[in-house]
């Protein structure tokens, strides 16, 4: 080949390269394309990367000093209530005097008999030398209002005590237990405010009857509300950090430490559909837990703080913050001007996404307690600073207020001694009808009805009837007993007419 002809090739070749180059780009800066764009060769604010701050290589997650501190300090306690002879006075709801008389001949719930023995076991945490054990309310339970007749505990060494209770909150799900010891090792509580989702978490207690078990996990979630603190208490406060943590049966009382042994959550709760691990489980922060334990010891119950406002319940679960119902005129709120709709987004500083996340905050706080109040007013953010009362109620005393005119009636709780004998969990009581222009005036339920459910969901206290309301729209179903009459009644209730 002639030297002209390949420098002809070569000429050509490049030519048709540059071209290529030219055209792809005129097609691809099309403004309909999607591209991700930098200035002066610096990200953008808002992109979602983790440049500042990226882990090295170098940096490998022992566990092992974790796990070694935790395993001696947390204990595995046991409970027992003994076999006990029960009547037949407490038959189901709906048995009549026929039925009484068959009982009698032929057995069915006649006479004495006898429940058997009953056991359980769960994880408790020892947090001071002197032997104070924190645990959970239903590890300690027995199964109704009191606790199990004896409950023991056993250390790591094999060390058993006889442990007494020294106080218990249904509210939240801790007891605290105490044993005569001393020089006993403990854990050090840390800081819940300060975990961040993604952090590694190590969950330590007895499971399914083995011995001290440690598993790994990272934070999930936080702030979560599941619902099953109801199931002991009208005034539930839930605000768990969310971990995948293996925990199970067992695991409950235990403890949730950090990479480097702090204390940080006390294991409560599974949330799975077999009753076994599936994934998630759930720990009360450590910063509600300190101030609950501390009012147990001191006082023997807890002294809750009062801010007093009500959840907007529509917007219960936001991410965006806690938005305000009602404010009570006799709280803390009042004082400092929050009104209905404002949205409260931090507390001393510490981000505030939802509902829940307010109430395990406030809740970690004594009455009388100066806490600063971020919160937006429509496109505006303001602060103010809240002294927190000392009036001995709940946020359900606020709700009561805003329920009560929505539905035009007078509502109380059922007390638990005519839960126990109507047979029921529990309920909200119509102990008057205010208006008969209003959606329960227009129905036909009568004054001293108990409503025990909405649409088919069990309720037991006038804010869980509050929280089931204001989720629903157009019309609901409210099922409940006459005290008295045998059966169950249904009414459909319309809450668009007003």
């Amino acid at each position: 080949m002639k030297l002209k002809q390949l420098f002809l090739i070569v000429a050509v070749s490049a030519a048709s390269a540059v071209g290529s180059v030219w055209v792809y780009g005129k097609l691809t800066s099309k403004k309909d394309g999607f591209a991700q764009t930098t200035t002066d060769g610096k990200l953008p604010v808002n992109y979602a990367g983790f440049y500042d701050n990226v882990a090295t290589a170098a940096d490998p997650i022992d566990f092992t000093k974790a796990a070694g501190s935790a395993v001696p300090a947390v204990v595995h306690i046991k409970t027992k209530i003994p076999a006990k002879k029960i009547s037949n006075l407490n038959r189901s709801r709906g048995n009549n005097s026929m039925d009484d008389f068959f009982n009698q001949f032929f057995g069915e719930g006649f006479g004495p008999q006898v429940q058997p023995e009953q056991r359980a076991s769960g994880s408790g945490v020892i947090i001071s030398e002197d032997g104070y054990i924190v645990t959970n309310n239903h590890v300690v339970s027995n199964g109704g209002d009191g606790v199990a007749d004896e409950i023991t505990v056993t250390l790591s060494n094999k060390k058993t005590y006889k442990a007494k209770v020294i106080g218990r909150d249904p509210s939240t799900d801790l007891a605290v237990l105490k044993v005569d010891a001393t020089n006993l090792p403990y854990l050090i509580y840390g800081n819940s405010d300060a975990v961040k989702l993604g952090q590694w978490v190590l969950a330590v207690g007895y499971p399914l009857t083995l011995e001290t078990t440690v598993t790994a996990g990272i934070v999930s979630a936080k702030g979560r509300a599941i619902g099953i603190n109801q199931r002991q208490s009208n005034s539930p406060i839930e605000s768990f950090i969310q971990t995948d943590a293996a925990i199970n049966q067992g695991n409950s009382g235990g403890a949730l430490i950090t990479t480097d042994g702090q204390l940080v959550g006390i294991n409560s709760a599974i949330l799975a559909p077999n009753g076994t691990y599936a994934g998630y489980g759930f720990a009360i922060p450590v910063n509600l837990v300190k101030k609950i334990v501390n009012d147990l010891v001191k006082y023997g119950d807890v002294k809750r703080p009062y801010l007093g406002i009500s959840a907007a319940e529509d917007k219960y679960d936001a991410g965006d913050g806690a938005y305000v119902g009602l404010v009570a005129p006799d709280g803390a709120a009042a004082e400092i001007g929050l009104k209905k709709g404002d949205v409260i987004t931090k507390i001393n500083d510490i981000a505030i996404a939802s509902w829940p996340e307010l109430q395990g905050t406030v809740a970690s706080y004594n009455a009388g307690d100066k806490v600063k109040i971020t919160y937006k007013r429509g496109d505006k953010e303001f602060n103010g600073t809240a002294t927190l009362k000392s009036k001995v109620g709940s946020y359900e005393e606020v709700a009561k207020t805003d329920i009560n005119q929505k539905l035009g009636a007078e509502l109380e709780n059922l007390s638990k001694e005519k839960a126990t004998k109507l047979d029921i969990t529990g309920g909200v009581v119509v102990k008057s009808i205010t208006s008969k222009d209003s959606p329960i005036g227009r129905t036909r339920i009568q004054e001293g009805f108990v409503i025990t459910s909405v649409n088919g969901t069990e309720i037991s206290s006038i804010e869980q009837l509050a929280r089931m309301i204001a989720r629903t729209d157009g019309s609901v179903r409210l099922e409940g007993i006459y005290p008295g009459y045998d059966g169950s009644y249904t009414y459909p209730l319309n809450l668009d007419e007003q």
